[in-house]
């Protein structure tokens, strides 16, 4: 019997075939994965990654660049805080805390791929050395909103060569020109020099021990110098005549030098160059010979935000020992590489913190539109322009506006003051001068004037907006149409405002208080103040819907008017005047609301004349702790005051204004529980 034998080779060939047939499906389709990977890294770079960053990590190279955070803190709640010291710890605390939430996965990855960086908390970023393939993967992620880069910035070209001269000024007036064409020693003649503010110096450096700065230093204090909270080193390679990470203050250019002169600098004989001799002075070098960066800029923002010690951390940083002022003469060009937007955050976190922030416009002018660069054309920073010494006319390289660089068509610059031919302090040796012309050189005389005004006016102290408004109205109007169009106009492009005159801005007329007024029976009147800025006050009394509030000025007033402009009520009759109080009367105020009446034409027995200005007031009878809300804590606060005397610490709790504090209190507040304003 012959057995059947059965042929495999037609057998073998088809599986091999199939598997042939697989392995090209298999090739297709990884090779299709692989183009749409590639298409969407190459959709994210352009939409997530620099332009800059892209040039310069081609061909596998490796550049510095910023990680930018989607997540970015929200600081609306300092507005509502009253003090420097709140406002800057809270500003601090809020940015850290941000950061050590949203940071931690990208900081633990770039710690596994032994990637170098150093995280950032002003702005929530996080600095980057590596390549493409680093960017593109960090820019793939969903809690990155962008990666921009940190190019190296050349910011020193003034237009004016510098030329120096020794101890004496041979033939130059005691006081410095600008300082007298601003009338700053006519302020210094009231007694106000700048005493008890500080003003911090971003810059090339400074020479701390020069004639005219030295006792000027925070550090210094007569026989030994503590640069610890007082001077921060962002500088951490190069560095010029410095090197790197000086444990001093040190100028490797003269530039920082000058404009830290300009603003506070006396040597206490015959070189009166700055503005407030009173005020102390701090300092941060962001400039390596003149060369910064946006990593080395936001790094003394922090500092500034909150100090620490030579070579230590921000977590050792200080609120408490910021300055009041910061004078900042240097940009960030886009055409440098600088992203728009990357320092935005930084500066507007300095204001929220109550720092003012002086900078300046820049110098490519005259053509319009030149304030283009961070920081000059952001909204939260004061700007200042150059005027040929002297004059009230604009320099030709001043930059001017309107800014276009963001789309906003914004006023700038803010004002303008001095800055051709500037004589102050070098750093060559401790009695050596030098004149520069620039932007760089008109923003001290700004910064040093806020100082003299915040010495001068306690009440406007880290109150920026109302800082602004009084420099602003106080200015000398210069009318232009440079950069405009129809007749010429203050404010405009060119000089904003005007030519700073600090004279004018201390003798301003302010409103400096405001009261909630009522009489509590046969216990007397009792006042609920009303802050002038941030969050309102409560007012919590029952007086059937009628209402009288004292304003009280800086100067004895004659004439004034006043409008309920939001809110239901209205004013009942004219406003009174005694010396400096203006008391107005209001009727049909509903409860249950935020009322805010406006001042307008509130005039001094000098003729000085009140910017309109506005005051808020909560009205919510039966809030007697004032938290915007009548709950138990209400009803048992003033159980608790039952019985008791009415008085200063306790009148609140006397609701219905009878001068005694009863159970009819105690049901008047019960029956508004549950009642709330926002």
């Amino acid at each position: 019997m012959k057995r059947k034998i059965v042929s495999t080779v037609g057998a073998l060939r088809r599986i091999f075939s199939a598997l042939l047939f697989i392995a090209a499906a298999v090739t297709v389709v990884a090779t299709i994965t692989s183009l749409r990977a590639v298409g969407t890294n190459q959709k994210i770079e352009a939409s997530k990654i620099a332009p800059w960053v892209l040039q310069k990590t081609a061909n596998g190279k490796e550049a510095e660049f910023l990680v930018v955070l989607a997540d970015q803190a929200d600081l609306s709640g300092a507005k509502t805080l009253r003090t420097k010291a709140e406002k800057g710890r809270y500003v601090r605390d809020t940015l850290l805390a941000k950061t050590q939430v949203t940071q931690q996965p990208i900081l633990q990855w770039l710690r596994e791929h032994h990637v170098e960086h150093r995280s950032f908390y002003i702005v929530n970023l996080i600095w980057v050395k590596a390549n493409r393939d680093v960017a593109s993967a960090l820019a793939a992620r969903p809690d990155v909103l962008r990666v921009e880069g940190n190019p190296r910035v050349r910011n020193l070209e003034e237009p004016v060569p510098a030329t120096e001269s020794g101890a004496q000024p041979s033939a130059l007036a005691t006081v410095e020109q600008g300082i007298t064409y601003t009338r700053a020693p006519e302020v210094w003649a009231l007694g106000y020099t700048g005493q008890g503010i500080v003003v911090g110096g971003a810059d090339t450096g400074y020479r701390w021990d020069h004639n005219a700065l030295k006792n000027k230093y925070r550090g210094w204090d007569g026989t030994t110098a503590s640069h610890d909270y007082n001077w921060h080193d962002s500088i951490h390679s190069g560095g010029g005549s410095c090197g790197a990470d000086s444990a001093q203050p040190c100028d490797d250019n003269g530039h920082g030098t000058h404009t830290m002169g300009t603003a506070v600098g006396d040597d206490g004989g015959t070189n009166q160059v700055g503005m407030a001799p009173g005020a102390k002075w701090i300092g941060c070098r962001n400039m390596d010979q003149g060369n910064g960066t946006p990593a080395s800029y936001l790094e003394c923002f922090e500092f500034f935000l909150a100090p620490y010690p030579v070579g230590g951390t921000t977590a050792q940083g200080d609120s408490s020992k910021a300055p009041d002022i910061t004078t900042n003469s240097w940009t960030c060009p886009a055409a440098e590489g600088c992203s728009p937007a990357t320092l935005q955050a930084g500066v507007e976190a300095q204001r929220a913190a109550g720092i003012m922030m002086v900078v300046a416009a820049g110098n490519s002018g005259p053509n319009c539109s030149t304030i283009s660069d961070p920081p000059a054309f952001y909204d939260a920073p004061y700007t200042i322009g150059a005027l040929n010494n002297g004059t009230d006319t604009i320099a030709s390289f001043s930059s001017r506006g309107p800014v276009i660089a963001d789309g906003s068509n914004r006023l700038k610059p803010d004002l303008a003051a001095p800055g051709t031919n500037v004589r102050s302090s070098t750093r060559t040796s401790v009695s050596a001068y030098a004149t520069l012309s620039g932007t760089s050189m008109a923003t001290p005389h700004v910064a040093g004037a806020v100082a003299l005004l915040w010495s001068a006016r306690p009440s406007l102290r880290h109150d920026i907006f109302a800082t602004e408004a009084v420099l602003n109205d106080s200015a000398v109007h210069i009318l232009s149409n440079n950069c405009g169009v129809g007749a010429a106009v203050s404010p405009n492009y060119a000089y904003g405002y005007g030519r700073l005159d600090i004279k004018k801005a201390v003798d301003h007329l302010l409103l400096i208080g405001a009261v909630s007024s009522k009489v509590h029976g046969g216990a007397g009147s009792f006042d609920i103040p009303m802050p002038l800025a941030g969050e309102p006050a409560v007012e919590c009394r029952e007086s059937g819907g009628n209402h009288t509030i004292v304003f009280s000025f800086d100067n004895n007033i004659m004439s004034g008017n006043a409008t309920v402009t939001s809110g239901v009520g209205s004013v009942s009759g004219s406003p009174t005047f005694s010396a400096n109080t203006m008391t107005v009367n209001l009727t049909g105020i509903a409860d249950v609301q935020k009322i805010t009446v406006t001042l307008s034409g509130v005039t001094d027995t000098l003729a000085q004349v009140l910017p309109d200005t506005v005051v808020s007031l909560n009205m919510l009878v039966g809030d007697t702790n004032g938290n915007k809300a009548v709950n138990s804590s209400d009803v048992s606060q003033t159980k608790a005051q039952s019985g008791q005397t009415v008085g200063a610490t306790n009148f609140r709790e006397d609701v219905a204004m009878n001068g005694s504090i009863n159970s009819s209190d105690v049901g008047l507040v019960k029956s508004r529980s549950g009642s709330s304003v926002p």
